[in-house]
């Protein structure tokens, strides 16, 4: 099963935006994803939706950083990708009337609740802004002046 990654792809284009003035088309933006630049629209058009990001057209145009990024947590980018599922595991349901699976089921529809409710008071505890001041901190650490050369 393949995991999806959307939320750190995501978070990763918009802290190479908030590095970077300037708009960045889709293509570019999907160069940094390893997706196809639909994909970047498809995403992209949700972020801008919720006032997180804008779009100009033309040459010269691309998508733009439309926020304060002290403001927007990672559950907020989280919500804006539609809720993706946070756990890749869930119940067995072959069998509802048997007493030991519903047993089983209900322990671990109360940890799975429990679990995510941690996990999303945690992605609301951070901002963009303390990502970009990590990231920062971590280029200082490497001496790199360009984003570009991050990937190193």
């Amino acid at each position: 099963m393949k995991r999806d990654s959307r939320l750190s792809g995501v978070l990763h284009v918009l802290l190479h935006m908030a590095q970077q003035p300037g708009p960045f088309t889709s293509e570019t933006l999907a160069k940094a994803m390893d997706t196809n630049p639909v994909v970047i629209r498809r995403i992209m058009a949700g972020l801008r939706d919720l006032g997180y990001v804008r779009s100009e057209k033309g040459h010269g145009g691309g998508w733009t950083l439309a926020c304060d990024l002290s403001k927007v947590t990672l559950r907020d980018v989280y919500t804006a990708l539609g809720n993706p599922p946070l756990l890749a595991m869930g119940n067995r349901t072959e069998a509802p009337g048997c007493l030991v699976e519903q047993a089983v089921n209900a322990a671990l529809d109360r940890t799975f609740q429990d679990a995510e409710a941690l996990l999303l008071s945690r992605l609301g505890a951070v901002t963009l802004a303390m990502l970009g001041d990590d990231l920062r901190k971590r280029l200082g650490a490497r001496k790199v002046r360009d984003i570009s050369a991050h990937h190193a």
